[in-house]
């Protein structure tokens, strides 16, 4: 197979100068960044949606001359296959990481999460929790809520919401405005959309809509509460959160959840920073966490 990075765009491999490896599942192949020093102790970085390991760039910039980064994309998304017929669901995406995380044999994890990210993550290693070092929150979620803005409850409606977010790119390509406070640089705009550029190819970036969890008993309910039911567990690790102010789904209530679960976390909200906030933060935001998961 040739390399996803062999066929990229000039103008996207300075944007994204890596060389992604594969990972087989039951379902298709995954992608996923390893770069930096080999060792058994490494950062994962895990995005959510529409997002692709593209979101961390910056960060495995700043961290791979000293700490090995592990950065996937989710089955359907990034440069990993988007099969057709698979159950794009949280407990399978948990899976598929966890499967990915066991194969690299690592003995310890410190770990970055945002959007669906949080869920995923954390479900992947809050049961194997004496391997988790330090933690990042960025703009997620890993808890039940009923707060889902209009926005996005229209992706998720029957019929309308596949056409608009499969047919005209309704999710991704309004992220890429909706998601920032500041404009993104043309050529990140288009690296946040690059993977998803037909029908087929956004087929994550709707079922993961679809797949909120909505408290009516489904496998991806069920797997939050035992998310929910586990994130105690990190009131004794070095946890930070980073908060985008600007976030108009993952808003201060959000953040606030967070505060109440884990009062012993250090807290950072910045006003005037969107969803997507290491694009709003830039480079400060990404040194301050970099220089959290580096510390020694």
């Amino acid at each position: 197979m040739v390399s996803p990075s062999a066929q990229l765009p000039a103008w996207l491999q300075r944007l994204y100068p890596f060389e992604p490896k594969r990972f087989a599942t039951p379902a298709g192949e995954m992608s996923y960044l390893d770069e930096g020093p080999h060792s058994d102790e490494a950062v994962v970085m895990v995005h959510g949606n529409p997002t692709w390991s593209f979101f961390y760039r910056d960060v495995v910039r700043a961290l791979r001359g000293q700490m090995r980064c592990i950065v996937p994309d989710h089955l359907g998304c990034g440069f990993s296959e988007k099969p057709q017929a698979w159950d794009y669901t949280l407990p399978n995406h948990i899976a598929n990481l966890r499967a990915l995380l066991d194969s690299l044999q690592l003995r310890k994890i410190h770990l970055i999460v945002h959007d669906w990210g949080g869920p995923i993550g954390l479900g992947a290693l809050l049961p194997q929790a004496d391997k988790l070092g330090r933690v990042v929150i960025l703009n997620t979620a890993a808890f039940a809520d009923t707060v889902v803005p209009w926005r996005i409850r229209l992706c998720r409606a029957p019929l309308i919401g596949e056409v608009l977010v499969r047919g005209g790119n309704g999710f991704a390509w309004p992220a890429t405005w909706m998601a920032v406070s500041k404009p993104l640089p043309s050529d990140v705009k288009r690296g946040f959309l690059f993977p998803y550029d037909t029908w087929a190819n956004r087929i994550a970036t709707h079922r993961f809509v679809v797949d909120i969890p909505s408290g009516h008993g489904t496998a991806s309910d069920r797997a939050l509460a035992e998310i929910e039911s586990k994130l105690p567990l990190l009131r004794d690790k070095p946890v930070t959160i980073f908060w985008g102010g600007d976030d108009f789904c993952f808003n201060r209530h959000y953040f606030e959840r967070w505060t109440e679960l884990l009062p012993n976390a250090s807290k950072h909200y910045f006003d005037g920073v969107g969803h997507y906030l290491l694009e709003d933060g830039g480079a400060p935001l990404v040194s301050r966490v970099a220089n959290f998961v580096g510390e020694r």
